[in-house]
């Protein structure tokens, strides 16, 4: 196995890690996430460009890179939707869509053909890895305020914790904008694969 598979892989087993560290109620657990998060992401980056640049492009690269980028990130949303950081709605349609083109993916394979991701995928991927970002970070700098000793009334803290959701809602609800827009570019790129008989 070449090192970009190994990094997608290495990927998908960071992620019980990080779920853990969500769901885990221990200080400072939101910026633990947000480390094992980024690290996650960070194989991301480089394993497409390691692979492009090496030649060590492969249909198992192709195929589990943008599979473990869907892992990823539905467990972070999920966690969000578990902890009420994040409306359920836009989860259900990132959802629906991953499903989708999931399903695209194996008709694709089923014809011999695998599809890699394009570039409106990859946006997507981006805004979304951005929106878990910004949340990780309101909520550690919730726990530094709430908890670290700052004087907070608590309406102010209420009002805190109200503002800082509706930031992190919004910018989830811009990810998934862009999750609906790489979703219907790619099946109709790929309505090919697509059989109505």
């Amino acid at each position: 196995m070449n090192l970009p598979n190994k990094l997608t892989l290495l990927r998908i087993i960071l992620v019980p890690f990080f779920i853990a560290a969500i769901l885990i109620d221990f200080p400072f657990h939101y910026l633990v996430a947000l480390a094992v998060f980024s690290a996650a992401s960070i194989t991301d980056m480089f394993d497409g460009k390691i692979a492009r640049k090496r030649g060590l492009v492969t249909d198992f690269g192709k195929f589990c890179d943008p599979l473990a980028d869907k892992i990823l990130v539905l467990s972070a949303l999920l966690c969000f939707v578990q902890n009420g950081l994040c409306n359920c709605i836009p989860v259900i349609i990132v959802l629906f869509r991953e499903f989708a083109v999931m399903s695209v993916r194996l008709l694709a394979a089923g014809s011999g053909k695998v599809v890699a991701a394009n570039i409106w995928g990859k946006v997507k991927t981006v805004t979304q890895i951005i929106a878990i970002i910004v949340i990780f970070v309101l909520q550690f700098a919730l726990d530094i305020i709430l908890g670290g000793g700052f004087i907070v009334s608590g309406e102010a803290a209420a009002s805190l914790i109200n503002i800082f959701y509706w930031i992190g809602e919004g910018a989830i609800w811009i990810s998934t904008v862009f999750c609906i827009i790489s979703g219907i570019i790619y099946i109709k790129d790929n309505r090919r694969f697509i059989s109505y008989k």
